[in-house]
């Protein structure tokens, strides 16, 4: 996955507590597990006018024009703020991937449902979990400005305007950190042993040569 260290991103407003996996991804769309593909179905049930479905054509759909992400002014928004709870509901992994695959590099808000906030670790999505009156304020803001970006420095583990007059630190464990920050995944973190697996491997045949015709079938 990729790296994340310092991202500069335009702002977008979701004004909502309690956003669930099956707002975020609905069901019908749950059968491929390629990761990719699943931006233009984001939050599908809120943005389009009509109930979608797996290979449609999206950009003949109607939009609903009162759901926030079809706003002009949040087109090319990579940093997502919410309310509390955010991904609660069903443990689809689906859910970061739609987000990411959208465009979004993080997501802020006040608390997470626990297994989401972990899925997006995994998938290379940071949830950065602030205080309740520090969104207030950040909503505050995108509301007041148009255009609004802010920096977001994983190193350093601050979330910072642009023009650096506010800004505010965010927890995240070293594992999490370091993961991250050098686009590591599961299996990334696993390959880093892949000599040793190898040759883990070829000694265990070595010495266990049956081994190999119970692993060829």
């Amino acid at each position: 996955m990729d790296k994340f260290l310092v991202h500069r991103g335009l702002v977008a407003a979701l004004d909502r507590a309690n956003v669930d996996t099956d707002a975020i991804i609905p069901k019908q769309f749950l059968k491929s597990i390629k990761r990719s593909g699943f931006g233009p179905n984001l939050f599908d049930e809120w943005r389009y006018m009509d109930r979608g479905e797996p290979g449609m054509d999206n950009s003949q759909r109607p939009l609903n024009p009162n759901f926030a992400l079809n706003h002009p002014r949040f087109k090319g928004a990579s940093v997502l703020i919410a309310r509390k709870n955010f991904g609660c509901g069903s443990s689809r992994e689906h859910a970061p991937w739609a987000l990411q695959d959208y465009g979004f590099r993080a997501v802020i808000a006040p608390s997470f449902a626990d297994i989401f906030f972990n899925n997006c670790y995994k998938n290379g999505l940071l949830p950065i979990v602030l205080p309740e009156s520090a969104v207030d304020a950040l909503f505050a803001d995108v509301a007041a400005f148009p255009g609004y970006e802010l920096i977001i420095d994983l190193p350093e583990q601050t979330v910072r305007t642009v023009d650096g007059a506010r800004g505010y630190k965010f927890d995240i464990t070293d594992f999490r950190k370091y993961c991250l920050t050098n686009g590591f995944d599961e299996i990334g973190l696993t390959l880093r042993h892949a000599d040793k697996i190898r040759e883990y491997e070829t000694k265990r045949l070595a010495t266990q040569p049956w081994l190999a015709k119970t692993l060829a079938g």
